[in-house]
């Protein structure tokens, strides 16, 4: 687990090892320090991650921010498509070495279906020249998931890397403190509406909200599928950005500048 907050991070892994203590063969579960508001952090991870083991069978990439007020982080993104959609991708290519080596791995973008009602502005994907709108820079980072996981399995099958395979996922309304900028940024009576209405009808506890995402990461139906967008264990409805082979390019060739990696070829290192 990868977690900004150490003491949460520990809380949540003594109380899934005592759930777990009378099962056999579920292994080590061990705590790695993440920021997602840092590429600083992002590195360190990845460095410990890579001198500790041989191989990553599947990654899950869930942290996220919603609807926070308006800020940057530690690089100078914007805190969304920061947090969101950058650090996630330098994650997955830093790691992307390590999985090349399973037999068969496999990289998650937890995204949202709100993607399904914006287009990312390609052109100003960092808030420099648009008027910030929160709802919209978080609708414009869940965009950036699930076209990045696009754009991976085309680079990945580009260079005839064939054991590796991407998915974005929506986890649906999950009852989690996600919401927590609400009252900073949206209007009481979509705060109200959000955690007192939709929470009440619609949510899913954490442990239902993750099944896509384990679908997504271990199950063998979907085993040989790439670059497609799953909501309830099943293939979703993608826009036409998400659906274009342009997009998910032009995406891969801003992120991999903002993340200033251009001399790092993750799937030559890969090969």
């Amino acid at each position: 687990m990868a977690c900004r907050n150490l003491i949460k991070a520990k809380e949540a892994k003594e109380e899934m090892e005592e759930s777990t203590k009378e099962e056999s063969g579920t292994g080590e579960l061990i705590v790695e320090q993440l920021d997602l508001c840092s590429l600083r952090s992002v590195r360190e991870m990845c460095a410990r991650v890579t001198s500790q083991t041989e191989r990553v069978e599947a990654l899950v990439c869930n942290a996220g921010v919603m609807m926070c007020p308006e800020a940057r982080t530690e690089d100078g993104f914007e805190t969304h498509i920061g947090s969101n959609h950058l650090a996630h991708a330098l994650l997955a290519l830093l790691l992307l070495p390590l999985m090349t080596k399973s037999e068969h791995a496999r990289i998650v973008f937890v995204s949202s279906r709100l993607f399904q009602f914006y287009t990312l502005n390609l052109d100003d994907i960092n808030y420099e020249r648009s008027p910030y709108s929160p709802l919209k820079a978080y609708s414009y980072s869940k965009v950036a998931n699930v076209l990045f996981a696009k754009a991976l399995d085309i680079k990945l099958k580009e260079h005839n890397i064939t054991n590796v395979t991407t998915y974005s996922v929506h986890p649906g309304i999950v009852k989690t403190d996600i919401g927590r900028h609400f009252p900073e940024t949206a209007w009481q009576f979509i705060t109200y509406g959000f955690q007192n209405v939709l929470l009440q009808w619609s949510w899913k506890t954490p442990k239902c909200g993750a099944q896509t995402s384990i679908y997504c990461a271990i199950d063998e139906k979907c085993q040989m599928e790439s670059g497609y967008y799953y909501s309830d264990c099943s293939k979703g409805w993608m826009t036409r950005q998400c659906r274009s082979t342009k997009q998910a390019n032009k995406l891969w060739d801003i992120t991999i500048k903002m993340l200033n990696i251009e001399d790092y070829d993750p799937f030559k290192q890969a090969m």
